[in-house]
C-alpha cells in the first residue's frame, strides 16, 4: 500500500475546514414512472455539437442540459404528453418541438445560428456599461425568483491527472434557494451520490476537492455578488460593450470587464445581460493567477512537504433560465488546472478539477423554516468513496442528469469492470 498524502483544494478561497461524508443512496424510484429520451444538439449549419444547450419541458420546471459533446438525456413523467420541449443556447435561434418528436435514442436537434444584424438602437440603450452592471445588481430582487425555492440539481465532479480520470463523484441534491434579495447562505441536501477514486494512479499524492456542490453554487453571481465584485465597488473595474447577441429571441448586451486591482488574483470575463430587464443571463469568468504565491494561499489548503502547488488556469461559467417572467440559477461549472512541482524531480504533474451542477427541477418551498437533518451537507464537505452505485443502471431513477462525455463514460465502464 502506497503512502498517500492528501492535497485539499478550495475553490475561490470561500471554504474552510474539512469533513468526510458517507454518501449512500437515500431513496428508490420506480423506473416505470418516467420515460427517457436521448439525443444530440447540433449546429444546423456545420453539424458541430452544441454543449450546454438548455432543454426544458414547457409549462413545467423539468429541464436538463447537453453535455460537452452535445449529448443529452431527458426524463419526463409518464402521461405528460402532449407536451412541447424548448431547446435554446446563446447565439442560436431557440426551437420548440413536440415531445412526440423525441426518441428513446438518436434524437437529433438542429439549432440555427442567429444571423440577424442586431440594431444598435434596440440594444445599446444603456450607454454606460458600468451603469448597466450596477442596475443589473440593484434589480436582482425584482428580476430573479423572489421566494424560497427547493431546486433539484445534478452535480458531477471529476479530477484527472494528465488525460486520465482518477476521481469521479456524482450526486443528486436539493438546493434550498433563498430569495435573491436575501444575503444568507443557502443549504444543500444530499439525495443520493456515488464516487470512486483510483489513488494508485496518483503516485504519492491524492488530490481532493473540498466544498463539493457548494463550489458550483457559490458561482451564482446574482446571489453572491461579493465573490466577484468585492464590496460591490464597481469603480474598481473596467467595463466595455462588446458585440451584442441573442438567446430565446431576446437581445443581450455583452459586457467585458476586468479588475483594476492586480495585486491579488483578479477576475476578468464577460457578462451577458438581457436588454429588456437588465438581468444577467450568462457569465463567463476567468481568474488571473499569475501571482503564484497569492493563488496558492487562495486555493491550496494542505500539501506535502517538498512540493510547490499552484493553479495556472481558473475558469467559471454560469447560466440563468427564465420561467414566468423570473430568472433563476440553472447551470454552473468550474474548471481548475493545477501544477505540482516536486523537489528534486525534473518533471511536474498537472491535475485538472472539473465540477458542474445543473438544476433539473424546482418548486416553491412548502415550509417556512427548513429542518436540517443528517443529509444536509457541510460547506466544507469532501465527497467520500462509495463505488457501489456505478453497477446499477437504474441508480438515478427518474432524476434528470447530465449525460457523461466519452472520458467520463470510459471511466464509469472501467469502474464497473473493477467492481465486478
Amino acid at each position: 500500500m502506497k503512502n498517500i498524502k492528501i492535497l485539499l483544494l478550495v475553490v475561490s478561497g470561500m471554504l474552510i475546514g474539512y469533513i468526510s461524508l458517507d454518501t449512500k443512496a437515500f431513496s428508490q424510484t420506480n423506473s416505470q414512472d418516467f420515460v427517457e429520451y436521448k439525443g444530440e444538439v447540433l449546429n444546423a449549419d456545420n453539424k458541430n455539437t452544441i454543449a450546454n444547450a438548455h432543454i426544458s419541458v414547457n409549462e413545467t420546471n423539468i429541464s436538463t442540459i447537453s453535455n460537452s459533446e452535445g449529448k443529452f438525456s431527458l426524463k419526463v413523467p409518464k402521461g405528460l404528453a402532449p407536451a412541447t420541449v424548448s431547446i435554446s443556447y446563446l447565439g442560436y435561434l431557440s426551437k420548440n418541438l413536440p415531445l412526440s418528436y423525441f426518441k428513446a435514442k438518436g434524437t437529433l436537434i438542429y439549432l440555427n445560428p442567429v444571423v440577424e444584424e442586431l440594431s444598435e438602437i434596440k440594444v445599446y440603450k444603456a450607454g454606460d456599461a458600468r451603469k448597466l452592471v450596477y442596475n443589473m445588481l440593484e434589480n436582482r430582487g425584482e428580476n430573479y425568483i423572489n421566494r424560497p425555492t427547493e431546486m433539484t440539481a445534478f452535480y458531477r465532479e471529476s479530477i484527472s491527472k494528465g488525460n486520465r480520470n482518477v476521481s469521479l463523484s456524482e450526486a443528486v441534491v436539493k438546493i434550498h434557494k433563498k430569495p435573491y434579495s436575501h444575503y444568507g447562505d443557502e443549504d444543500i441536501e444530499l439525495v443520493k451520490a456515488r464516487k470512486t477514486a483510483d489513488y494508485d494512479r496518483l503516485d504519492t499524492l491524492a488530490l481532493k476537492l473540498r466544498g463539493g456542490p457548494f463550489n458550483t453554487l457559490f458561482i451564482d453571481v446574482m446571489k453572491y455578488p461579493d465573490y466577484l465584485f468585492y464590496e460591490q465597488n464597481l469603480e474598481n473595474y473596467e467595463f466595455n460593450f462588446e458585440e451584442p447577441t441573442q438567446i430565446d429571441n431576446r437581445y443581450l448586451y455583452v459586457v467585458s470587464f476586468n479588475d483594476r486591482n492586480k495585486d491579488m488574483p483578479w477576475f476578468y470575463g464577460t457578462l451577458f445581460i438581457d436588454a429588456e430587464t437588465q438581468s444577467l443571463v450568462r457569465a463567463k469568468l476567468n481568474m488571473n493567477v499569475d501571482n503564484r504565491r497569492a493563488a496558492t494561499r487562495m486555493f491550496v489548503n494542505k500539501k506535502p512537504g517538498g512540493t510547490k502547488v499552484y493553479p495556472i488556469e481558473v475558469e467559471y461559467d454560469i447560466d440563468y433560465h427564465q420561467q414566468n417572467g423570473k430568472w433563476y440559477f440553472g447551470y454552473s461549472n468550474a474548471k481548475l488546472l493545477f501544477v505540482v512541482n516536486w523537489k528534486r524531480k525534473l518533471f511536474n504533474s498537472r491535475y485538472q478539477v472539473n465540477s458542474e451542477m445543473a438544476v433539473t427541477n424546482w418548486q416553491p418551498e412548502t415550509e417556512d423554516r427548513i429542518k436540517r437533518n443528517k443529509n444536509f451537507l457541510n460547506k466544507t464537505v469532501v465527497m467520500a468513496d462509495d463505488i457501489s452505485g456505478f453497477t446499477d443502471i437504474q441508480f438515478w431513477g427518474s432524476n434528470n442528469i447530465i449525460e457523461p462525455d466519452k472520458s467520463i463514460q470510459n471511466a464509469i465502464e472501467k469502474i464497473k469492470r473493477n467492481i465486478q
